[in-house]
Order: C-alpha cells, then sequence, then structure tokens
C-alpha cells in the first residue's frame, strides 16, 4: 500500500530494519536511522557490515520502521556512502538513502503504541552511537 507522499517523523533511536538487494533479501536492525528530509534518512554502517558491500554493489534497499507514535512505513529507495569514513567514528560510514516510494503500514484498525528501542550498555559503544546520530543530524540540517 503506497501513498504516503514523505517520510513520516520518527523518535531518534528507534530500531529500524534494512533490507538489501542482491541474490537474496538480506535484512538486519540499525539504530542510527535519522530523517534527512521528506525523502531522504540518513544512517552509519559499520564498514565490516555485508549490508554495506552489498549496497556498493546494489543500491536498491528498503528501510522499515515501526515505532512509537503509531509510525508504521517502509521507504523504497537508493542507497549511496556520503562519508566514509565518518570523521566521528572511523569504523562506520555515512549512508543516504534517496526515498523513491513510502509505503504506509498505517490502518485503522490498530495503532502501534511503541516501537522496538535498544539501549547500549558498554557507555563507550553508548557515546558512540550518540556521537553517530549527532553527526549524522548535523549533516542533513
Amino acid at each position: 500500500m503506497t501513498g504516503a507522499d514523505d517520510l513520516p517523523e520518527w523518535e531518534p533511536g528507534t530500531v529500524a530494519v534494512l533490507s538489501t538487494a542482491g541474490d537474496a533479501p538480506h535484512a538486519i536492525p540499525v539504530s542510527t536511522a535519522v530523517r534527512a528530509g521528506p525523502r531522504r534518512v540518513l544512517l552509519a554502517l559499520a564498514r565490516t557490515r555485508a549490508s554495506l558491500a552489498r549496497l556498493r554493489a546494489d543500491p536498491r534497499c528498503a528501510l522499515t520502521v515501526i515505532g512509537a507514535g503509531d509510525v508504521a512505513f517502509t521507504a523504497h529507495g537508493r542507497a549511496s556512502v556520503v562519508e566514509d569514513p565518518m570523521a566521528v567514528a572511523d569504523s562506520v560510514v555515512a549512508v543516504a538513502v534517496d526515498v523513491d516510494d513510502v509505503q504506509s503500514h498505517a490502518d485503522p484498525r490498530f495503532a502501534i503504541e511503541g516501537g522496538v528501542r535498544w539501549r547500549w550498555v558498554d557507555e563507550g559503544a553508548a557515546e558512540r552511537d550518540a556521537a553517530i546520530h549527532t553527526a549524522l543530524a548535523r549533516r542533513h540540517g
């Protein structure tokens, strides 16, 4: 079901699922997805991720977000690396997803009350994640 013109807003840290193309679909959870405009998402991927290699070979992808505030959609688009490595964390790269279509999963028969969220239990990882989020948010603003 398509119909959403622009990306909805979602809470920072909401876990999204990035699906990449290739010989078979491949999906991973990501915590760094940031809305960077009505049709653009920025996120960070580890330089060693298979998903990053797959995006370099074939940029087609989908990002599914299910979050608090009745947010449920899949953004279909094409990814490109925009910072490799990121200045704030040299083990990750910044990836932009330019969205071609937003597939809304909204349904008046139900409401999404909360999405999956995670928190870092390692203090250093939490600080690094916060720095990545800040850098991604600044990149579009």
